[in-house]
């Protein structure tokens, strides 16, 4: 019996895949189950599948998000970072053009100007995908982090939106300045890592 190499596929599917083969030879009761316990465990939304970069802390489920990680504070900054891989549904969430113009409006310069950001377009494991990387003053976080009205300073968003077969998935990572910079090439690793899961 052959097996086809699962070099290259993500972790979470390769799983789900290895327990499909299981349920040949288990009760239907057994496989039901280890499909539920395989569905908790997959890193995959909208017909696409991901595999998280090392260092970054998965976080408990929370309302139209797909996950969310936690990354931890670098060069003695206080506050760490998150990613949150957002679905809201097939159709839903609204266009990419308007995300991009959103998150990028979330970014000020001192004195209250449109921050700087770079927007690129790429194509990963035929999903298409728009980035976004800027910098500045935050709109988007409140509470105690906050230097003013919904407003902390020195933070940076590196954000994309994969055109996933059962709708666009949105990935949006920020926090301080130097904790994203050093976790860009996991933003990268992250990105690299999504494919369909057909």
């Amino acid at each position: 019996m052959t097996t086809r190499p699962n070099v290259g596929r993500p972790k979470g599917l390769r799983y789900i895949r290895c327990l499909r083969y299981a349920c040949c030879s288990a009760g239907l009761q057994a496989c039901l189950l280890t499909l539920v316990i395989a569905g908790l465990l997959a890193e995959s939304a909208a017909g696409v599948a991901w595999t998280a970069p090392a260092g970054w802390t998965p976080q408990a489920p929370r309302p139209m998000r797909a996950a969310t990680y936690a990354l931890a504070p670098e060069f003695g900054e206080k506050n760490g970072g998150e990613c949150g891989v957002y679905f809201f549904g097939a159709g839903q969430g609204g266009s990419v053009e308007d995300n991009i113009a959103r998150w990028k409006g979330q970014f000020t310069v001192t004195g209250g100007g449109p921050a700087p950001a770079k927007i690129a377009k790429r194509t990963v494991h035929g999903l298409a995908m728009t980035t976004i990387d800027t910098s500045g003053d935050y709109s988007g976080l409140g509470g105690p982090l906050s230097d003013g009205p919904g407003k902390v300073g020195g933070y940076r968003l590196l954000g994309a939106i994969v055109s996933a077969p059962g709708g666009n998935i949105f990935v949006k990572c920020t926090g301080p300045l130097k904790t994203m910079s050093v976790n860009q090439p996991k933003f990268e690793q992250l990105l690299s890592s999504f494919q369909p899961t057909k």
